[in-house]
């Protein structure tokens, strides 16, 4: 007892002062709001951007995860937005840590396009946490895939990164078979055109013939991409396909 309190301690000391060492030396800044870095060896994204990632407040449309007026769910316990009421979407209900904007904003592209690696583990907890109800009872994560040019390109897969800090097998039920074009700046209607035929279904997705799949990726927009995914997995006898992701771009309630 007496030895591994020394050893905390000892540790403890050793961080205090490398994050010392680092901040004077190197001077490395917070890969969110570009503010100096206190503790260093934390990784580097700062403790008080990490504090300003809220979560979306409920009432939550049931299935896309939108936040609604909070009128609707007063007396519906399983209330959805007018665009899942009017369409049936494929994914049965998604969840994210919270909206695309700010520090979490930041931090998913400071992973994504900045190679910041180290930032998937984090982000995985968060959304292992905030996502626990899609979680449950799942019977493994599968991360959207990225096309072999763009996976060659950037060199590595952010939604198999943030998928494996989930606590569920990573399973490689889709393989991205076109490679197309960017969804940035497009229509919600041309970026659904956009995905068809984009994914087909693994040898792996045989295995999964009437279970519970949680479908994983950085960011959510219009869904399109999920939406997608969710069609070939179904189609390859999924039976629920849940969707949890680091962002969501917001829908204002109406």
């Amino acid at each position: 007892m007496l030895i591994a309190r020394w050893f905390s301690h000892l540790q403890s000391a050793i961080c205090h002062s490398s994050d010392a060492i680092l901040s004077v030396v190197v001077a490395p800044a917070c890969a969110a709001c570009d503010e100096p870095l206190l503790h260093p060896t934390r990784g580097p994204v700062c403790d008080g951007c990490w504090r300003s990632i809220l979560p979306l407040t409920p009432p939550l449309c049931d299935r896309c995860g939108d936040p609604l007026p909070a009128w609707r769910a007063v007396s519906v316990p399983l209330a959805r937005c007018p665009r899942c009421r009017r369409a049936r979407p494929a994914i049965d209900r998604a969840r994210a840590i919270g909206a695309y904007d700010g520090a979490l904003r930041a931090i998913v592209h400071a992973l994504k396009y900045d190679g910041r690696r180290s930032l998937a583990r984090p982000l995985g907890g968060l959304m292992r946490d905030r996502g626990a109800e899609m979680l449950a009872g799942a019977h493994c994560a599968v991360a959207v895939p990225l096309h072999r040019s763009r996976r060659r390109h950037r060199g590595f897969n952010q939604a198999v990164d943030l998928a494996r800090h989930l606590g569920l097998p990573v399973i490689p039920a889709l393989r991205r078979v076109r490679a197309t074009a960017t969804q940035t700046g497009l229509p919600a209607g041309r970026r659904h055109r956009n995905m068809r035929g984009a994914f087909t279904a693994t040898r792996a997705a045989a295995a999964l013939n009437g279970t519970v799949v949680v479908l994983v990726d950085d960011v959510s927009t219009t869904g399109a991409t999920l939406e997608a995914c969710a069609r070939t997995l179904k189609g390859a006898g999924v039976y629920e396909v849940r969707a949890l992701t680091a962002a969501r771009v917001v829908t204002s309630p109406r």
